[in-house]
């Protein structure tokens, strides 16, 4: 779901209207689409994966038999594909697929989630769980997050396979279980603890992350992401001996833990710009002009103007990109109408800059507080996540490919200040990237929402994008 976070996606509704003027960034004729018979295949897998119900509650199995089923009948042998689950927690089922290449290089990993957020039939015009075809687009739960890039994938497979492709190092494709809710059978991170000689590769593409930015009919720029922001989050709680209502005392646990938050409420971390920060202002400054540019070229000098820091922090989202942030999300307190608290607890969710660290976030959390009867811990400790370097050879390689479909499109770097399943893979120190060729209007972002769709045309350009970038990137030729 991060894909939808990232910075350089909503830093689209900030930008002045000259960002999708019409110099420079008005679309060529439409872009290429495979061929009618794997837009069948892409059109057949799709419409399975919606009509499976992969809630949280259902659980994935039963999903990735399905595709393992599929995958099967296409060419691929038993002993390229891979259905495991937790003994413990039988129905978050994985598929691991693999495409034997020369081994001349590591494998490349592609991770995408078979799992989708619950999505009530009452709340909906059409069935979430039914592909649903409308006005040009393909409606239902998981379109934009993310059975669409788990059918692209699938469908890519299947191509390779057909056309007798070899490429020069493994392609692994894990289809996992349990991301959207942070449940603890996510697969991802399982599978790292317990099969990694399974996923073990040299990078890794996950298309939950960047992708297409889109306004209107006018595509923007293709996100990188490089980094995402990582989260940890933090309960605050004071406790005292209460008393009945009708004997206020001075000490009131509530008002006591409330002026601490108001204190964390003016908390301000320091601004500091990483690799991708920096790229990502200088591609942006591109298609800016005026007071905005001059402000984003700032950000790529060793010292950046005061003035020009001041001026993006106004907004919530280039704030959120060159801070650490921290936010209270959660409050409790007292035990009855008629008594004075004994106890009130807050939750803190702060997102760390890549190369921040959580216990530099508590002390300053807690001097913030300015109360030592305010007593905090940790609840969800930040899991490392290191900033993955785009080199020249991998920008030049996904820029081709995404020339060859959309000649004016530029490659943004960019940081997510959500959270995918990348963060288990960098942890593991596997350099990863969130890339997908699907394009998405900023002003219809329906992941987790009401009645969530995508382009029809988009899906097929998306379906030729993953089967081009997978041979880009396993093809000598391209090295």
């Amino acid at each position: 779901m991060a894909r939808y976070l990232a910075s350089g996606l909503l830093a689209g509704f900030l930008c002045s209207c000259s960002l999708w003027s019409s110099r420079a960034l008005a679309d060529l004729p439409p872009a290429p689409e495979p061929p009618d018979a794997v837009k069948t295949v892409a059109h057949d897998i799709l419409k399975n994966l919606i009509e499976t119900n992969s809630t949280h509650a259902n659980g994935s199995t039963g999903l990735a038999e399905q595709l393992a089923i599929r995958l099967h009948s296409a060419g691929f042998g038993a002993d390229e594909l891979t259905l495991l689950a937790p003994p413990d927690h039988p129905t978050k089922g994985n598929l691991v697929v693999r495409l034997k290449g020369t081994g001349k290089g590591k494998p490349l990993l592609f991770i995408a989630h078979l799992d989708v957020v619950e999505a009530k039939p009452e709340d909906w015009t059409v069935d979430p769980f039914q592909l649903t075809v409308k006005d040009g687009y393909f409606f239902g739960r998981g379109t934009q997050d993310m059975k669409d890039d788990v059918a692209t994938l699938a469908t890519s497979l299947i191509r390779l396979k057909g056309e007798g492709f070899v490429p020069d190092r493994d392609i692994i494709v894990a289809f996992t279980a349990d991301e959207e809710a942070e449940g603890d059978a996510n697969g991802v991170d399982w599978l790292l603890k317990t099969h990694r000689d399974l996923i073990d590769a040299g990078m890794v593409i996950n298309p939950d992350a960047g992708g297409g930015v889109s306004s209107g009919d006018r595509r923007l720029y293709m996100g990188l992401e490089t980094s995402e922001k990582v989260f940890v989050t933090f309960g605050l709680e004071v406790t005292n001996k209460g008393g009945h209502s009708s004997l206020p005392e001075p000490d009131n646990a509530i008002y006591r833990l409330a002026a601490g938050l108001g204190r964390v409420a003016k908390l301000n971390f320091p601004v500091r710009i990483s690799a991708t920060t920096r790229a990502y202002f200088a591609e942006m400054a591109k298609l800016e002009q005026g007071q905005d540019r001059q402000d984003m070229l700032s950000m790529t000098q060793p010292v950046p103007s005061p003035a020009a820091i001041k001026r993006l922090e106004g907004n919530i989202f280039y704030n959120a990109a060159l801070h650490t942030t921290c936010v209270a999300t959660m409050m409790s307190g007292g035990h009855a109408e008629n008594a004075l608290p004994q106890r009130a607890k807050a939750t803190i969710q702060c997102r760390m800059l890549p190369d921040d660290r959580q216990e530099a976030v508590q002390a300053l959390l807690t001097r913030s507080l300015a109360d030592p009867d305010i007593k905090v811990s940790v609840i969800t400790p930040a899991l490392p996540g290191p900033e993955s370097v785009a080199d020249a050879k991998l920008l030049r390689r996904v820029q081709g490919v995404v020339t060859s479909m959309w000649p004016t499109v530029p490659v943004v770097p960019d940081m997510d200040s959500g959270a995918s399943d990348s963060k288990f893979t960098r942890a593991a120190g596997i350099p990863s990237f969130g890339l997908t060729g699907m394009f998405i209007d900023m002003d219809d972002v329906r992941a987790h929402g009401r009645d969530e769709r995508i382009l029809i045309d988009n899906y097929y350009q998306d379906v030729e994008f993953t089967f081009r970038l997978m041979k880009s990137l396993t093809s000598a030729e391209s090295r």
